[in-house]
C-alpha cells in the first residue's frame, strides 16, 4: 500500500535536489521549517514526534538537508516529513508539508467493522503497523 501524505503525495519521490528546491521556496517566504517522524502513519495521526527544534534563522536549504539526513540515518524505518509554517495570521499556520522518506515495506491498513445496539454498524481504519510496538513496527 502506498500511503498519500502531504502536498506532493500523488507525484514520485522528490530527489534531494527537489527537496533542496522547496525548502528554498519556504525560506523564501519567511516560514520555518520543521522536520517530523513517525511510525503510526493512520491519515488522522497529525502530531508526529519533531525531530530537533524548528529551524527560525536559516536563509539556505543546506541546514535543514543536512538535518533530513541525520534523521533518515537515525530512523531509517519511519515517515519523515517536513513541514514549513505560515505566522501571518498570528497562528501557526501549515503552509506546506510533504514526505521525504518513507519504509521500504508499507503494510496498510484494515477497515474494522464495529456492531452496536440495533444492529448499527460503525466502520474504522486500524493501521497493520500498530499490531507491533513502536521503534518495531515496519521490521529490519
Amino acid at each position: 500500500m502506498y500511503l498519500r501524505h502531504g502536498t506532493f503525495s500523488h507525484l514520485p519521490e522528490l530527489s534531494d535536489a527537489e527537496i533542496g528546491a522547496q525548502v528554498r521556496y519556504a525560506l523564501l517566504n519567511n516560514w520555518p521549517v520543521s522536520i517530523e517522524y513517525t511510525d503510526d502513519p493512520h491519515p488522522r495521526n497529525v502530531y508526529w514526534e519533531m525531530w530537533g527544534l524548528p529551524m527560525f534563522d536559516l536563509h539556505e536549504p543546506d541546514g535543514v538537508l543536512a538535518e533530513i539526513r541525520a534523521c533518515r540515518d537515525a530512523l531509517p524505518r519511519h515517515y519523515i516529513r517536513v513541514t514549513a509554517y505560515d505566522a501571518r495570521y498570528g497562528r501557526q499556520t501549515t503552509a506546506l508539508s510533504f514526505l521525504v522518506q518513507r519504509p521500504a515495506a508499507e503494510p496498510g491498513f484494515a477497515l474494522v467493522r464495529t456492531e452496536s445496539e440495533d444492529r448499527r454498524q460503525r466502520y474504522g481504519w486500524a493501521a497493520y503497523a500498530t499490531t507491533e510496538p513502536p521503534g518495531a513496527r515496519y521490521g529490519e
